[in-house]
C-alpha cells in the first residue's frame, strides 16, 4: 500500500500547477503586478508619505556620500590607535571646513571664471567648430559625408537652442520652484553634517538595530542581506569618487600642458561628468575637441593625446585598482541598465541606476535562494542529482 502512493504519478493538477516552476513564476509575477496596482489605488494614502520621503531624502543622500568616504579612516583610528570616533569625527569636520574655505577663496574663482567666459563665448566656439569642419570637408569626394554631418550639426544646434529655450522659461515662469530649490538645497547642506556625525558616531550600532525589527528566524539572513548591500554602495561610492577625481586631476594637468583654453573648466567638468559610468568622460570631450578645433589643428592633436593618455591610465591603473570588480556587473548590463535609468529618470535615473540595480540584484539573489531552499519545486532536481552518488558508491562497494 505504502509502496502504491508513493509509485502513484500526481494529478494534472499537481504537475503543471502545484511543482511546476513557469506557473508558480507566473503566479508571483500576477501577485506583484496586484500588489503594485492596490497601491495605486490607494496613492492618495502614499502621496504624504512621498513628499515626506523627497524631503528629507538629499540630505540622507548626502550624508551616505559622505559616510562612506569618512568612515573607513574613523574605523581604522579607532581599532589601530584607540582614537575615540568623536575626537577623529571632529577632526575631519574640521578639515572639510578648511578645504571648503580653500576652495571658496582660491578654486573655486577661477574655474567659476572659465566656466562664465565659457558659457559666454560658446556659441562662437560652436560656430567656429562647425565652420572649420565644414572647410575640412569641402573635398568633392566627402560631398554625402559632408551633407550628414551638416545635418546633423543643425539638429545639435536646433536642440541646444531649444532645450536652452525651454530652461530660460521654465526658470521665468516658475520663479517659486527656483525658490524651493534653493530651500532645499540650503536646508540639505544645513541638516547634512548634522545627520553624517551621528552615521558616522554609530555606524556599528545601525546594522543591529535594524536586524532586530525582523522575526527572529530571519534575522540572521536579514543582517547578512545588510551587510552585503552596505558592501556594494560602500564599494561603489567610493570608487567613483576617487576615480572621478584623478580624472580631474589628469585632465587639469594636461589641459595646462598642452595650454588650452578653459582647461581648468573643463578638467572639473570632466570629473563630475565621470560619475556616468562609460559615457561621461567621452561627453565632456565634446566641448574639449570643439575648443581645440577652434583653436588649431596642433591643439586638436594635444587634446586626442591627452584623452587617450587619460583614458589608457584610468582604465589599466586607476579603475582596476579603485573599483576592481567588486559590483561584479558585466559592461553590457552596466550600459544597459544606464540606458534603462536615464529613460525613466533622466540625469539622476544615469547617477542612481547601477546603485539601484546592485541593491535589487542582492535582494531578488538573496530571496531566489531562501525560496530555492524552502521550497519543494526544486526537490525534483536534488532528487535526481541524489542517486548518481549512490550509484558510485554501490559500484565501488560491488568492485571491492
Amino acid at each position: 500500500m505504502d509502496y502504491e502512493k508513493k509509485t502513484k504519478k500526481p494529478s494534472v493538477f499537481q504537475k503543471w500547477f502545484l511543482n511546476n516552476r513557469f506557473s508558480i513564476a507566473l503566479l508571483n509575477i500576477f501577485l506583484f503586478l496586484l500588489v503594485i496596482w492596490l497601491f495605486n489605488q490607494v496613492s492618495f494614502v502614499l502621496n504624504p508619505a512621498w513628499l515626506f520621503v523627497s524631503a528629507i531624502l538629499p540630505p540622507l543622500l548626502l550624508a551616505l556620500i559622505q559616510f562612506y568616504i569618512m568612515n573607513p579612516l574613523v574605523d581604522w583610528l579607532e581599532r589601530k590607535f584607540k582614537v575615540p570616533r568623536v575626537v577623529t569625527i571632529v577632526g575631519l569636520f574640521l578639515l572639510v571646513a578648511v578645504l571648503l574655505v580653500w576652495i571658496i577663496n582660491t578654486l573655486l574663482p577661477i574655474v567659476q571664471g572659465q566656466i562664465n567666459a565659457l558659457i559666454e563665448h560658446w556659441p562662437y566656439i560652436w560656430k567656429d567648430a562647425t565652420v572649420a569642419i565644414q572647410k575640412t570637408l569641402s573635398d568633392p569626394h566627402l560631398h554625402s559625408v559632408k551633407n550628414n554631418i551638416n545635418d546633423a550639426i543643425s539638429r545639435a544646434q536646433s536642440m541646444l537652442f531649444k532645450s536652452g529655450q525651454d530652461t530660460i522659461n521654465a526658470t521665468l515662469n516658475n520663479i517659486s520652484s527656483a525658490i524651493s530649490i534653493v530651500t532645499i538645497i540650503f536646508m540639505t547642506l544645513l541638516t547634512a553634517p548634522f545627520i553624517l556625525f551621528f552615521m558616522l558616531k554609530d555606524a556599528h550600532q545601525l546594522r543591529p538595530y535594524l536586524t532586530q525589527f525582523a522575526p527572529q528566524r530571519w534575522q540572521n539572513g536579514f543582517s547578512e542581506l545588510l551587510y552585503d548591500i552596505n558592501t556594494a554602495l560602500a564599494s561603489y561610492i567610493r570608487g567613483q569618487i576617487t576615480v572621478a577625481f584623478w580624472v580631474g586631476v589628469m585632465f587639469s594637468i594636461g589641459y595646462s600642458v598642452v595650454g588650452l583654453q578653459y582647461g581648468i573648466a573643463l578638467a572639473v567638468v570632466s570629473g563630475f561628468l565621470n560619475l556616468i559610468p562609460y559615457f561621461g568622460t567621452f561627453i565632456a570631450f565634446i566641448p574639449a575637441i570643439a575648443i581645440a578645433i577652434m583653436t588649431s589643428v596642433p591643439m586638436v592633436i594635444k587634446v586626442i593625446v591627452v584623452f587617450a593618455l587619460e583614458q589608457t591610465i584610468e582604465s589599466r591603473l586607476i579603475s582596476p585598482l579603485v573599483m576592481g570588480n567588486k559590483m561584479e556587473m558585466h559592461p553590457v548590463t552596466t550600459i544597459l541598465v544606464l540606458i534603462g535609468a536615464s529613460a525613466v529618470g533622466g540625469l539622476w535615473g544615469v547617477i542612481f541606476g547601477i546603485p539601484t540595480y546592485a541593491i535589487l540584484k542582492i535582494i531578488t539573489l538573496r530571496v531566489y535562494n531562501y525560496y530555492r531552499k524552502v521550497s519543494q519545486v526544486f526537490d525534483e532536481d536534488e532528487s535526481t542529482a541524489l542517486p548518481s552518488k549512490n550509484t558510485g558508491k554501490s559500484q565501488e562497494v560491488t568492485k571491492n
